[in-house]
């Protein structure tokens, strides 16, 4: 992993809102397409330390600053101050070390939940092989790194859906919409098979954290729980987007064997009311000119009564034709209307939790100002 490709810092500190505070180091680090903080107290770091000391068979190339037995960083911003700076210069000279051994370890890409693509060609091909053999058995992923790898994977499958779909909305022909929709329906059956091994894998992380080289912080566990519940709903919205698009084509499909079936039978009677019309005229006599009942028109002024009959019974037929088909485009419409009306209730309730989160950070975050403003 070369070592400019991610920079490392510890800028600033914070106390914890806990029963008992502590310190933690915001750890600042800005790889090529992202930026992002993790926070580590002091006793992480010794566990980090311990780590790479036995994974890679040599201590790190810095030492960690000493542990203070009669003063806390808590009470003393001039030790919590003079520890960053020595927590800061550890992980630098780690990172920038031209020795890779100790950043190629999966406690150092654990401490700092870094991506599998700042891995070597080797440890790539390694993850790359985990994680289809996770896909295959069905097994739970229990290595974070391998599990934010899952996760890619599992947003490029949903992600191959949505186009999928699109394909299918704009195709033309039949065969085109068929394979459109098989094309989706498998992403999202892998995509939801992904969900269960992603979802059991976080359940063994957040059960493990004695495992030093596998721990995750709890601000991590909760980031990627939301990372896999946005996913679910994703899919979820997806299949339901896929369903709704299946029950439109037999919709049209029933609607267009109704209107085939009605101008089969209105051609059905047109013939059979010309033969009775024929057949009058050459045993009857021509009727008057005139009728009782009503004004005449183009289509009724060369019909005798029975002809009448038949072309209102056809008028008649053919009007509820249209009064059908009129009731299932309503009914459609209805149906689509209790789908976004569910969507909005979905959206005013995932608003309200993000509002609850809002708060409680900006409480926390309070509680924390007045802290630092105590200790200041």
């Amino acid at each position: 992993m070369p070592a400019s490709q991610v920079e490392i810092s510890i800028p600033t500190t914070i106390t914890s809102t806990t029963q008992k505070p502590y310190t933690l180091y915001n750890i600042s680090l800005r790889l090529p397409l992202r930026s992002y903080i993790q926070q580590k107290r002091y006793s992480d770091f010794t566990a980090l330390h311990s780590a790479l000391t036995s994974q890679a068979s040599s201590p790190p190339p810095a030492t960690l600053p000493s542990k203070s037995w009669f003063t806390r960083t808590t009470s003393s911003p001039e030790l919590t101050e003079e520890r960053r700076k020595g927590l800061s210069a550890y992980l630098t000279a780690i990172n920038e070390d031209p020795n890779e051994r100790w950043r190629n370890t999966s406690a150092w890409r654990t401490f700092l939940n870094l991506p599998s693509t700042t891995t070597n060609s080797s440890s790539k091909s390694s993850l790359t092989s985990n994680l289809h053999n996770s896909l295959n058995n069905g097994q739970p992923i229990t290595d974070p790194v391998v599990w934010l790898d899952h996760h890619r994977d599992l947003k490029s499958n949903l992600q191959d859906a949505r186009l999928a779909l699109t394909r299918r909305d704009q195709a033309s022909t039949i065969h085109a919409q068929h394979e459109a929709s098989a094309q989706a329906k498998k992403c999202l059956v892998r995509a939801g098979t992904m969900i269960g091994s992603l979802d059991t894998g976080l359940q063994s992380l957040s059960s493990a954290r004695n495992n030093s080289s596998n721990v995750l912080g709890e601000g991590e566990l909760r980031r990627r729980k939301d990372m896999l519940a946005s996913a679910k709903r994703e899919r979820e919205g997806l299949e339901n987007l896929l369903n709704a698009m299946s029950q439109k084509s037999q919709l049209d499909k029933t609607i267009a064997a109704a209107s085939a079936s009605t101008r089969d039978k209105a051609a059905l009677l047109s013939s059979g009311a010309s033969s009775s019309f024929n057949t009058n005229n050459a045993t009857k006599p021509t009727p008057s000119s005139g009728r009782v009942l009503g004004k005449e028109t183009s289509k009724t002024r060369a019909l005798d009564n029975q002809g009448v009959l038949q072309l209102q019974q056809q008028m008649m037929q053919e009007q509820d034709a249209d009064v059908m088909v009129l009731a299932q485009a309503v009914s459609r419409q209805k149906e689509l209307g209790v789908a976004i009306q569910e969507e909005l209730e979905v959206g005013d309730k995932l608003l309200e939790m993000l509002g609850e989160d809002v708060d409680r950070v900006q409480g926390k975050m309070d509680v924390a100002r007045k802290r630092v403003d105590k200790i200041s």
